[in-house]
């Protein structure tokens, strides 16, 4: 453990996140000892915990390998670097705390109640565009929940050209005749220290549910799809994100190689060794696109329709769902209902006139209140849509679905770099800290937001709606008596929002004429979501 005591020594003293708190026994791992910490309120924590070898050097675009095994006792007493990233892209989520980057970064953070024995697992997958994202951000703490009485686990994996390169040296040297997707190998390779580590920590290795949000979300609808993480968990839960279409789908082999190969030109680099030779910030620094996730035939094994509909999925339950300003594919400029109008015939050619019919507009106000709406239906909600309708045709197990539609409270002349509190409203992110407890770990959050009562009522139904599900599979709420299955014949959603009520999904019979076909033959809406 030299290198990571010497990285340990160096990205201290740049802001490196220590943790608060007085040691706690040393738990055995199957590398071995690990002693963590005890915060106030007597949760345990164990930060930086390795899952696998540093993915360095000649192990750089490869399948992460099992931790080496360590005599004596490992002090997993602050968190570890963050996977090696552009920061400049950091500005996209003003949750980002200072963490230190690096490519050794395969490491997890583990909180766990005083006592108790297995317990339910929930992992947490971050988010940020498969390009950036941190297991140790502070609007992920695992505390919360653990008070709750779960084990709460965050993993790390590698992001950007770093995580999932595909190249065809690398295809010809992996075995399996594919490449790329390494982030998603190192989510796999720490769910199965979790399933062979866990118990020692309380934690119930049959009974795991993974979660995540944005690219975190897409991850675990990819896990659910991945023949290799059979087994490894139980439950899933997304939240704003999903292979099925916009805003992220999986690409070619062949697309992801070339784009491996024109990485290599623009870098100057003769081969794949030449580029496992070239600092990692310059390789995160080109301005060469690549496909996030490839169809590389082992990790991801075709579309996700595809082996949904083959039956080669993990068929668990699954809670997912999205927040009502979020959109992916804005349709422009908004200053009147012609404007409204002239983009809806722009982006929706076939099917213009059906869609204005479905998202009416009289006025400014609900011309870009509709221009919002469909938007996000044709982007991140069809995705989502798409992603029930799978799991509910080809599987057993069913999935629940919510609709978060609150904004938060900010405090008077607050601003940020990367939106507007005037205008952002229910943003992409907004739910997370409801979800996980972790408002009362975001200095950011005492400074920014004035918390309403009907906040505090909100973040213990969402919260209670994660931990129910992790529990049994069956999400429920405090104030809703029944919380139906996902049917797309009469698709329901549950609002979280200034009320917690059950709702129809917000515009589903027009979700066909975003993909071009025509409207859905469905019963009369009986609710809505709130403006």
């Amino acid at each position: 453990m030299t290198h990571r005591s010497f990285l340990r020594g160096l990205v201290a003293s740049v802001s490196l996140v220590l943790v608060s708190g007085v040691g706690a026994a040393p738990v055995q791992t199957e590398s071995g000892a690990v002693e963590g910490i005890t915060l106030p309120g007597g949760i345990r924590a164990w930060m930086g915990v390795p899952f696998a070898a540093p993915p360095v050097r000649e192990l750089r675009w490869r399948a992460p390998q099992p931790a080496a095994k360590w005599h004596g006792v490992f002090h997993a007493d602050r968190a570890a670097p963050m996977c090696l990233q552009a920061l400049r892209s950091r500005t996209m989520n003003h949750y980002f705390g200072n963490e230190g980057i690096s490519e050794d970064c395969l490491y997890l953070n583990i909180w766990s109640p005083p006592t108790g024995e297995r317990m339910p697992v929930i992992v947490w997958v971050y988010g940020g565009g498969f390009n950036v994202g941190s297991a140790s951000m502070a609007n992920y703490s695992g505390a919360g929940l653990a008070s709750d009485g779960v084990v709460r686990v965050n993993i790390a994996y590698r992001v950007g050209a770093l995580g999932f390169l595909a190249h065809p040296e690398l295809t010809r040297e992996s075995g399996y005749s594919g490449s790329g997707n390494y982030g998603l190998m190192d989510q796999i390779a720490a769910l199965r220290w979790i399933q062979h580590n866990i118990a020692a920590f309380g934690g119930d290795p049959g009974n795991v549910t993974i979660a995540g949000q944005s690219a975190g979300s897409s991850s675990v609808s990819l896990l659910q799809a991945s023949p290799e993480a059979r087994g490894l968990f139980h439950r899933v839960v997304g939240m704003s994100g999903s292979p099925f279409g916009e805003p992220m789908s999986v690409a070619p082999l062949a697309q992801g190689e070339a784009a491996g190969l024109e990485l290599q030109r623009a870098l100057g680099a003769k081969s794949i060794e030449d580029l496992r030779d070239i600092a990692g910030d310059r390789i995160l620094a080109s301005p060469v696109q690549r496909p996030a996730i490839v169809i590389d035939g082992k990790y991801v094994a075709g579309t996700p329709r595809e082996v949904f509909a083959s039956h080669r999925h993990s068929d668990v339950p699954v809670m997912l769902g999205f927040t009502r300003d979020e959109t992916f594919r804005p349709l422009g400029s908004i200053g009147s209902v012609a404007d409204y109008e002239a983009a809806v015939r722009r982006n929706f050619p076939q099917t213009a006139d059906a869609l204005i019919k479905a998202y009416a507009a009289a006025d400014l106000a609900s011309a870009q209140r509709a221009a919002t709406d469909m938007g996000r239906d044709a982007s991140v909600g069809l995705s989502m849509f798409n992603w029930a309708s799978a799991q509910r045709e080809f599987g057993k197990a069913p999935a629940f679905a919510y609709f978060f539609t609150r904004r938060q409270p900010y405090a008077p002349g607050i601003t940020f770099i990367d939106h507007d509190p005037a205008t952002a409203g229910a943003y992409h992110t907004v739910e997370v800290p409801y979800f996980l407890r972790s408002r009362e770990s975001l200095n950011l959050f005492r400074q920014t937001r004035n918390w309403e009562p009907v906040d505090v009522s909100l973040e213990e139904n969402a919260a209670q709606a994660l931990l129910t599900f992790a529990r049994d599979g069956r999400p429920r709420v405090p104030r809703v008596a029944d919380w139906p299955a996902f049917d797309p014949q009469r698709p329901r959603m549950l609002e979280f929002g200034p009320e917690v009520r059950m709702i129809d999904w917000p515009n589903a019979a027009a979700l066909p004429l975003l993909r071009g076909g025509a409207p859905a033959e469905r019963p009369a809406a009986t609710g809505r979501p709130r403006d």
